[in-house]
Order: structure tokens, then C-alpha cells, then sequence
């Protein structure tokens, strides 16, 4: 049983892993449903995800590095509001200990606000007529592309500093890095092609969920070694994906995932009905 458990653990892990580096997001909400239906409460599965995630994050994000292709100003800018919003998140989440359903219900309403937010970013990249080949110079390295579109409507800098708030906060909240939110609001408020938007993300998703897992363990909801594992199968998956992530055409990836949520949605739905029922 123990042997079992570890197995999915790592497997739910590898498949988040991918997923963070192909749309840069976490990967939370794969483990927060996985860590639930393993039968771990919603607060211990929000928190423990966020070890998982910063383990995924980080290696998605050394890759990128050793490509050239993060720009550490576009992090900082938008993770250091993170770092902020992401204890009120732990804060909202300690407040359901008593109501586990609250929790899981909002949880499923953020799966179907992702779904919303996938179609959103794919919509965007079609309206700037992006492409998928990278752009390099004479000697082969990447050329970060110029964001075609419309101009920002809002100051680019309180832009940032609510796009990385609410990054923050979700972080906090619901286990998951924000970079569901962070990409396509990216491309809206900031003009920010969809490539240069995602390994921005998975970047920033390392400070909201370093914020997210000291609060988490202050609070004493942190599993270390499910988080470890999940951990270990997310740093193989990002390794796979941001390798292939300039190859493989977003379509294939957001369609299958938005139908994966959607069915997880359901669960989670049905999940805090039964938390609901079972409660005094």
C-alpha cells in the first residue's frame, strides 16, 4: 500500500512536472485533487503541493536559465508583491481547517476559472498572429520576440504588481504556483508574447511558493515526505517539457489539459459534497 502510494505520488508529480513547463504553471491543480483522493485533508494537500511545486518550479527554471531564456528583472518585478499576498492565502486556507468543503469547492471553481483562462491565453496568441518558431541570432542563440498587439491599457507597473498579486495569493491559497493567472494576464496587461510569458511564470512561481511553503510550515500543514516525492516526479517532467516546450504547438497541450480539468473539477465538486454531508 505504502509502495503504491509513493508510485502515484511520483507519477502525479512527472505529469505536473510537464505541465509546468509546457503552459507555466505549477502543477497544483494535478496534485491538490491526487493528494485528496489519496485521502490527505484539503489544507494539507493545498500546502503540501506548494513544497512539490517549488521543487518543480526550480528545476523548470535552471533549464531555462541554461537557455538564455529568463530575464530576472520580469521575475523579480513580478514576484516580490508575491511574496506578500501569498501569506494571506495561508491565512484563508487555515481559516477552512474547520470546513474542508469551502475550500475544495473553491478549488473547483478555480479549475473551471483555469479552463476560462487557458482559452483567454490561446485566443491572445492567435489575435498577435504569434508563431512557434523561436527567433535566433547569426551564432544560434534565442532572441527574445517583440510583443505584437495592443498597447497595455494600465501602467505597466501596477500591472505587474497586481498580476503578481494575485499570483501570490492563489499560491497561498490553493497550493498552485499562480502561473495560470500570470500567463495570460501577462500577455493582456503587458503585451508579453506567450513563450516569453510562460518561462517568466515558472520563474516567479519559485518566490510565491517559497512565500507560500514558509507559511504553510509555520502552520504546521506541510507533509515533507509526499511533498518530496511529488517533488522528485514534478524536477523530472519540467526537465522533459521546457526542452520540447519550443517545438510542440500550445493547442494540443491546452485542449487536453482544459479537458483533464474539467474532469477533476468534477471530482473536487463531488468531493466537498461529501465533505459537506459528513460534517456536523
Amino acid at each position: 500500500m505504502i509502495l503504491t502510494k509513493g508510485l502515484l505520488l511520483l507519477a502525479g508529480g512527472l505529469i505536473a512536472g510537464i505541465l509546468a513547463g509546457f503552459l507555466g504553471i505549477g502543477g497544483g491543480t494535478i496534485l491538490v485533487p491526487l493528494l485528496v483522493a489519496l485521502g490527505y485533508t484539503p489544507v494539507k494537500s493545498v500546502a503540501t503541493s506548494g513544497l512539490a511545486i517549488l521543487i518543480t518550479s526550480t528545476s523548470g527554471t535552471v533549464q531555462n536559465y541554461r537557455m538564455g531564456l529568463i530575464h530576472p528583472r520580469r521575475v523579480l518585478s513580478l514576484g516580490l508583491p508575491a511574496l506578500l499576498t501569498a501569506q494571506g492565502g495561508v491565512w484563508l486556507a487555515n481559516l477552512t481547517k474547520g470546513k474542508p468543503y469551502v475550500l475544495l469547492a473553491a478549488f473547483g471553481l478555480l479549475l473551471w476559472l483555469n479552463i476560462y483562462l487557458i482559452e483567454l491565453k490561446n485566443q491572445l496568441t492567435l489575435a498577435r498572429g504569434e508563431g512557434e518558431e523561436r527567433i535566433v541570432d547569426g551564432a544560434g542563440n534565442p532572441i527574445e520576440p517583440i510583443a505584437g498587439g495592443t498597447v497595455p491599457r494600465i501602467h505597466p507597473t501596477i500591472a505587474r504588481l497586481g498580476t503578481g498579486g494575485a499570483a501570490g495569493l492563489l499560491a497561498g491559497l490553493f497550493g498552485v504556483g499562480g502561473g495560470v493567472i500570470m500567463v495570460p494576464l501577462q500577455m493582456l496587461l503587458l503585451g508579453e508574447p506567450i513563450k516569453v510569458a510562460i518561462q517568466t511564470s515558472l520563474g516567479v512561481i519559485i518566490i510565491t511558493a517559497i512565500s507560500a511553503c514558509i507559511g504553510h510550515t509555520l502552520s504546521g500543514n506541510i507533509l515533507p515526505v509526499e511533498g518530496l516525492l511529488l517533488g522528485v516526479g514534478g524536477l523530472l517532467g519540467a526537465q522533459i517539457s521546457t526542452r520540447l516546450l519550443p517545438r510542440l504547438p500550445d493547442e494540443i497541450i491546452s485542449l487536453a489539459f482544459r479537458l483533464f480539468l474539467g474532469i477533476l473539477s468534477i471530482y473536487i465538486f463531488w468531493q466537498a459534497w461529501e465533505n459537506y454531508r459528513g460534517s456536523p
